[in-house]
């Protein structure tokens, strides 16, 4: 699947649930083709967000949106079809979550859409060296994850060139994604050092006007 990099992603975490459908309507408006969807079940992650039924009301507002799916749960592989049902282009799994991470992937690619894995702030590259080859996306979590708001984590930069070195030197093709505390005074930085996905929930969604911040922020990538 070609896609026009550098993408901007708006995680709906941030989004006003009362007004879901307006606030996805506004990104698109914007030019947004990415939809990013935190799923977090207050086991794995300090916090519960919501579940399919969120992801099949987001796609729904936008059918022409990719829905970047992102796992942040325990035994995600239980959920996997749930999701797909919902919606979900791209399922991304945590690396800390499963034991058995080559099956996961597997288990995501079977239904024919994209799968990720995810890694920590403190979780090395090295961990995941023996699955690049077998996915199509390595998200960096650039805060802790569980909630929304947080502040960038400054040796994210280092790991997003470390990524991009591994992924040429491999000859892969994944993309690379980072979420997590990105705004309009870091973006074009995050994009510099390597990432093509980067997904941005309060800097979009607390915006008072949401479509022309994500002019804003896409006008930062482009530039």
């Amino acid at each position: 699947m070609d896609f026009q990099l550098p993408i901007l992603a708006p995680s709906i975490l941030a989004a006003d649930f009362t007004q879901l459908g307006s606030d996805i309507k506004d990104c698109v408006d914007g030019g947004v083709t990415w939809i990013h969807c935190d799923i977090m079940d207050g086991h794995f992650v300090p916090n519960i967000s919501y579940g399919p039924s969120i992801v099949k009301a987001a796609k729904k507002s936008a059918p022409e949106a990719f829905m970047d799916v992102h796992l942040m749960i325990e035994d995600p592989d239980k959920f996997v079809d749930d999701y797909v049902q919902a919606g979900a282009d791209l399922i991304s799994v945590h690396y800390e979550a499963c034991p058995h991470l080559h099956r996961s992937i597997q288990n995501i690619k079977k239904h024919g859409i994209m799968a990720g894995v995810v890694v920590n702030p403190a979780t090395s590259l090295f961990n995941i060296e023996p699955i690049l080859e077998y996915v199509d996306l390595v998200l960096i979590m650039s805060v802790n994850p569980g909630f929304g708001g947080q502040s960038f984590i400054e040796s994210s930069y280092e790991k997003l060139q470390e990524l991009a070195d591994l992924r040429d030197a491999g000859g892969h093709g994944f993309l690379i994604e980072i979420d997590g505390g990105v705004s309009l005074k870091n973006i074009e930085k995050v994009a510099e050092a390597g990432a093509d996905v980067l997904v941005a929930g309060s800097s979009v969604f607390k915006a008072d006007d949401i479509t022309a911040r994500v002019n804003e922020l896409m006008g930062k990538l482009e530039s």
